[in-house]
């Protein structure tokens, strides 16, 4: 195989996650959105880190202010445009690139074409949250693509081996957060750190991902880089 097509995109672009229909009749755009797509609040970021590293609420603040970039009116739309410059961007794509060009594969991204990112841009949300998110791109689809496919259940790509750490697996997590890089960097508090590693599988964030694995790929990803 020297080429394949991914989906990539189509959830972003015509609004094919759990988080939009909400915002349609939100009286708190910000606030909800946040709710549903932050994996955590800023109050248990200051719990997880030393006094020194809380700081203000960055992530809400940043927000709040693409929420506030003229050229969306209703929330939802303000939504999709954010999911699609920032989230969409360094995520999603980045990793369909980073693992294709590691073993010369090319990957094509046709619901990421311009010009359908535009027309999809320009048509009214109700129509994208429809049939569970996603309806106009559904409709399109009937008389190419069998029912069967389409109204199938939505999926994901779980990694159970990095959600619910065991075995070797949390021994690395555990090697890691005990080296003396780790210790001496003071990063996260020594008694939030306890608690989660008292029961690991217990500490999984809101969108499904493990407190624990989150904590140590980050320390891991600064003694990589030698900071």
């Amino acid at each position: 195989m020297k080429v394949v097509q991914s989906g990539q995109g189509a959830d972003e672009v015509f609004a094919g996650y759990h988080w939009y229909p909400p915002l349609s009749e939100s009286s708190d755009p910000v606030g909800d959105y946040a709710k549903v797509f932050f994996d955590r609040e800023h109050g248990e970021f200051a719990e997880a880190v030393h006094p020194r590293f809380a700081g203000k609420d960055h992530s809400r603040a940043f927000v709040e202010r693409h929420f506030a970039t003229p050229g969306a009116q209703q929330a939802i739309d303000k939504a999709l445009r954010l999911d699609t410059q920032i989230m969409l961007v360094d995520d999603p794509v980045k990793r369909v690139d980073n693992m294709t060009m590691a073993w010369g594969l090319e990957a094509r991204v046709p619901f990421l074409d311009h010009e359908l990112v535009e027309l999809a841009a320009r048509i009214p949300a109700q129509y994208k949250i429809a049939e569970g998110g996603k309806g106009v791109l559904k409709e399109a689809s009937r008389s190419v693509i069998p029912a069967a496919v389409i109204d199938r259940p939505k999926g994901y790509f779980p990694v159970p081996a990095l959600k619910y750490l065991q075995g070797d697996y949390l021994s690395f997590v555990e090697d890691a957060l005990a080296r003396p890089a780790a210790r001496q960097r003071g990063l996260f508090r020594e008694d939030y750190l306890a608690e989660l590693m008292a029961d690991p599988k217990q500490h999984i964030t809101p969108l499904r991902g493990s407190k624990v694995w989150q904590i140590a790929l980050l320390e891991l990803w600064f003694q990589q880089h030698g900071l």
